[in-house]
């Protein structure tokens, strides 16, 4: 199975390929999923020391973490502010002391393994309205609040500096977010677990599972034994591989348009400091300038992760809201991902059984979650899960509607959000 037709794959580093399993193995730690989810765990235990094995059903960065927008934002779907009225100041504490690490854990696995994956800094978090640019004043009060002094207030004229558009009224630029090519990135990461001798078997999807000591994952042609085992496919697991983790989840989908190459003063006067943008909608857009200056476009979400038939009909609209000095612009790439959501927007880390783990649900902001999930997995691994157990801790419920109705149910709740962004109340 090839990666999804898309920009990235077509500007994909060259690399060395990963095998088949044909045998039965054995290992201290087997992960399923070679997105960031997988690729963060492994790299963190095999530089910790461990044997390590990756099973991958497609290839290293098939699914969300080799086809989404390329931003790297901080914090998570559900801010820290949300945290403490559902959870309590604990769980606020845990969690907001960790909101920045992902994006610091990305900066420097590129700088230490030298990952070609074209980072820029900065992100820019558009406002709409006057409420959405009220929420923009509380959140950089909150985010400073714990530790990020590296945000700046963009009013109405500061904001038309940043993106050659009238659409916005302000906005929050994060100078500890960024953007980057991410594919590159999964593909710069599985390369450093290789050279830490860790094993990654591409085409190799796991299709049973026997719990134990050891712990037996079966694929087609091959079996791998493991202390440990660790479920790492968010939207991507088969549902029957272990029904229990989509009980609470839903996949959704995502779709993106690539312009052509344009000229680089083209780029730089759509976004001349080269940041990346999402707005402030509950079903946003986000956009970026891509290393070789194309406009990298998308939004909105399709719940229960069905393909549009015409992703350019979706999304082009969308673009020409923001910039409608580029109707005659031209794509080259169109295609969709699918991210898990779950209904409270945040995470989900836990236990299956005392030597099996889960990390999942990342609700769209799964580049910097990710990459957190697994330091936080080799900490527990290595006797320390207090992190770790701050996410297990959240409850997390079932979307309302069961199997049959929860996508039309979920949708019908975002599509009034929708209206409130909007109607701007």
């Amino acid at each position: 199975m090839k990666h999804v037709e898309s920009y990235y794959a077509a500007t994909a580093n060259d690399h060395a390929p990963w095998p088949t399993l044909q045998e039965s193995i054995q290992c201290d730690v087997c992960i399923i999923g070679a997105g960031f989810t997988g690729l963060s765990a492994a790299l963190y235990l095999t530089e910790a020391g461990y044997d390590v094995v990756v099973l991958e059903a497609a290839r290293v960065g098939f699914g969300a973490s080799g086809r989404n927008g390329g931003q790297v934002v901080n914090s998570y779907s559900r801010d820290v502010d949300v945290i403490e009225q559902r959870y309590g100041k604990e769980s606020a504490r845990m969690l907001g002391s960790m909101m920045f690490e992902g994006a610091d854990i990305i900066r420097d696995r590129i700088d230490r393994y030298a990952i070609a994956c074209d980072y820029r800094p900065g992100n820019i978090f558009a406002a709409l309205n006057p409420r959405q640019m009220n929420h923009l004043r509380r959140q950089q009060r909150l985010w400073e609040k714990y530790g990020n002094q590296e945000l700046e207030l963009l009013d109405e004229r500061g904001i038309r500096r940043e993106i050659a558009t009238d659409r916005y009224v302000g906005g929050l630029l994060d100078r500890r977010g960024g953007h980057l090519h991410p594919l590159n990135l999964a593909l710069g990461e599985a390369e450093a677990i290789r050279r830490h001798g860790g094993r990654i078997y591409e085409r190799s999807a796991a299709t049973a599972l026997t719990y134990g000591a050891p712990n037996r994952v079966k694929t087609a042609h091959g079996e791998v034994s493991a202390t440990f085992v660790i479920f790492a496919g968010n939207a991507y697991l088969p549902s029957q591989l272990e029904p229990r983790l989509a009980r609470n989840s839903m996949a959704c989908g995502s779709q993106i348009l690539t312009s052509e190459p344009l000229s680089r003063d083209q780029a730089l006067a759509l976004l001349p400091n080269n940041h990346a943008v999402e707005d402030c909608n509950y079903l946003l857009d986000y956009f970026r300038l891509t290393a070789d200056n194309r406009l990298l476009y998308g939004g909105g979400v399709v719940y229960g992760a069905r393909d549009p038939g015409d992703i350019e009909a979706l999304i082009r609209p969308k673009l020409l809201r923001t910039f409608p000095q580029l109707r005659d612009l031209a794509f080259s790439y169109r295609w969709s991902g699918n991210f898990l959501l779950t209904l409270s927007r945040l995470p989900q880390f836990g236990r299956l059984e005392h030597n099996v783990y889960f990390m999942q649900g990342d609700s769209g902001h799964g580049v910097t979650c990710t990459h957190l999930a697994g330091k936080l997995i080799c900490e527990a691994l290595r006797g320390d899960a207090e992190r770790f157990d701050a996410f297990a801790k959240l409850p997390h419920l079932p979307f309302p509607g069961g199997r049959r109705f929860k996508v039309p149910l979920t949708a019908m709740g975002a599509a009034w959000y929708a209206l409130r962004d909007r109607l701007g109340v």
